[in-house]
């Protein structure tokens, strides 16, 4: 989410003890440092998975099965072997023959991005009935999730794990704590419609409890909303154009509330723009994938034609740089609006996301070289959709919100 969203998985701020930025988003501008040890040869990407290893490998994953892709044996070993015995995931465990104990820090991000990908495979019940139970006990008495377990709710978190629910086949609604439930959670985090940003999602409230509208957060609120997880399809035309409160709001009223920002904020720039602290004004591409897909999953399809497009023409550096997660991101763009992924403005986003790790099982498309670690493309500038150091940097200013279409247009469908 970002799916989502993320985008978008900060381990980081488990380990500091602070609130997260959300877990989708990339910064084009960041570093990342190829690390110094070797890789497992069924991981996606090249550079160091100490803070996104899990999460990038479950959306690669994710988005072939997406793409009609059966992905490599090991790959999807390498995801359940990261398995804590408790159920939960870390972002990356260099020796998963090792137990977890108490200074391995699981969160509910990489977990129930993992229990997305999983569910989507088929047959690992096992390891998504361990990761659900896991999720359920970490659950806050206002019905959400926050990034670890305990932490404070917040609207990214909370809509990855409504995924990762509804993809195990579990009614979000009845995944209870203190009689509330995720889709409560979320509602608190929407913004009235009459302050600024109004039907926008918030992160987190601020200190004094007030409501900031963030967009890579409504990104994801919408998909949680609305009961979906990262590959949502498109949803059906839905009705009104503005911010509109009611006395009951419900889960989809928020939802519609919170697209319908999203189209407004894209009306007059076909892209979102970096909320970064500190970043440079620049096209964050992360969160508008992410946009597309909600927008496409709330019915409207209507506006996502602009940011489409744009991803469509300007998202190639950028994907190539930001690795797996990055490629994930754009084909689930696609799916929602009906877009061949292997047709995205001339790129081809499936054989593009194989070259980044093993050689996918035999499916109908030559998915890339799909070669084993010593073949793949080494890239310094590639860093599975989050740049380590600014992982960093927003653990640092934690606390602070940080980023889904159909076309009017001819555009090539999906076989």
């Amino acid at each position: 989410m970002s799916v989502r969203r993320t985008a978008a998985v900060l381990a980081v701020t488990a380990v500091i003890g602070t609130a997260a930025a959300p877990a989708a988003l990339a910064d084009d501008s960041s570093p990342s440092p190829s690390p110094s040890r070797a890789l497992p040869s069924g991981l996606y990407g090249t550079t160091d998975p100490t803070y996104d290893g899990v999460w990038r490998q479950s959306l690669a994953l994710l988005a072939q099965h997406t793409a009609g892709v059966k992905p490599a044996r090991k790959a999807v070993d390498w995801l359940t072997g990261q398995q804590c015995a408790s159920g939960a995931f870390a972002p990356y465990r260099a020796d998963a023959s090792a137990k977890c104990d108490a200074k391995t820090t699981v969160d509910t991000n990489s977990t129930a991005a993992a229990v997305q990908a999983l569910a989507a495979l088929g047959g690992h019940a096992a390891e998504t009935d361990k990761a659900l139970a896991w999720l359920k006990s970490a659950q806050n008495k206002d019905g959400g999730w926050g990034f670890a377990a305990g932490g404070a709710s917040d609207a990214n978190s909370t809509s990855v794990v409504i995924g990762a629910l509804a993809a195990a086949g579990d009614r979000p609604a009845d995944v209870t704590k203190g009689g509330r439930s995720p889709y409560d959670a979320l509602l608190k985090l929407a913004v009235p419609c009459g302050d600024d940003g109004g039907g926008a999602f918030a992160y987190q409230p601020d200190k004094k409890g007030a409501l900031a509208a963030n967009e890579d957060a409504t990104a994801a609120g919408v998909l949680g909303a609305l009961g979906k997880g990262f590959a949502a399809p498109a949803g059906k035309a839905a009705g009104g154009s503005a911010c509109a409160d009611a006395k009951k709001p419900t889960p989809r009223d928020a939802a519609r509330n919170g697209a319908a920002h999203l189209a407004g904020v894209l009306h007059g720039t076909p892209y979102l723009k970096s909320a970064m602290p500190g970043a440079k004004d620049q096209p964050d591409h992360g969160n508008t994938a992410d946009a597309v897909v909600a927008l496409a999953a709330a019915g409207r399809t209507g506006d996502t034609d602009g940011p489409l497009a744009w991803l469509e023409k300007n998202s190639g550096a950028w994907a190539a740089k930001s690795g797996p997660a990055a490629y994930a991101q754009l084909i689930f763009a696609a799916h929602a609006t009906g877009t061949d992924p292997r047709d995205f403005g001339g790129a081809d986003l499936v054989r593009q996301l194989g070259a980044t790790g093993p050689a996918t099982q035999a499916s109908g498309h030559s998915d890339g070289p799909g070669t084993d670690q010593g073949d793949k493309k080494k890239d310094s500038d590639e860093d599975g959709g989050i740049g380590v150091w600014w992982i960093v940097g927003v653990g640092l200013v934690a606390g602070v919100g940080v980023g889904f279409l159909i076309s009017g247009r001819n555009r090539k469908r999906q076989p």
